[in-house]
């Protein structure tokens, strides 16, 4: 089974997180809630709590993980850029040729860890203002290499499609479509 780190620190967007690891999940992917907090539950930045699968000072070894996914939301897309191992953990996944992927604000963890420099990348308007090496697009999803973004809550589906079609390939993304009964009103994604 594949396995996954959705990264949350207080303040993220709901939507975002949760479309995700509810996607990736449905599609037998093992997205592992992280708090970058001090105790499991992290509020989000709408006032809905989730309780994390660990804390972030419990992952010690990234060998058995695919990628990482770095939600958005105020403020708790900053508080993660502004974390060091957080920063750390997305070097050293990119580096390994494991996907890493934010939504909305997100991309801006990308931009500090250096990962975004020369590629492709888009994210909620007005942030690529503070990311000076992101070649902004401003389709729904991007994908350069091991990297996918995406605009934002609106956008958290197709996002979510996009990393389980990554890591699951095209037929489960497709068998999710029709699960979520999105193949009768988009073809397009």
């Amino acid at each position: 089974m594949s396995k996954i780190l959705v990264m949350l620190a207080e303040g993220f967007e709901e939507v975002e997180a949760i479309t995700v690891i509810d996607y990736l999940r449905r599609t037998g992917v093992e997205a592992e809630i992280i708090s970058t907090e001090k105790e499991l539950y992290v509020e989000g930045a709408h006032g809905i709590s989730v309780a994390a699968d660990k804390l972030l000072n419990q992952i010690k070894d990234l060998s058995g993980y695919r990628g990482v996914v770095i939600p958005g939301g105020r403020p708790g897309a900053m508080s993660l850029r502004e974390n060091d191992r957080v920063i750390q953990i997305v070097q050293e996944l990119y580096a390994s040729g494991k996907l890493v992927a934010a939504i909305c604000a997100g991309p801006i963890v990308l931009e500090r860890a250096g990962v975004l420099k020369g590629k492709a990348a888009t994210c909620y308007p007005g942030f690529d203002k503070e990311m000076k090496d992101i070649s902004m697009k401003e389709e729904l999803v991007v994908k350069d290499g091991n990297i996918i973004t995406s605009r934002g809550p609106a956008t958290a589906v197709y996002f979510a499609l996009n990393l389980v079609e990554y890591l699951q390939g095209e037929d489960k993304m497709i068998e999710l479509k029709r699960a979520i009964l999105l193949d009768l009103i988009d073809d397009s994604n």
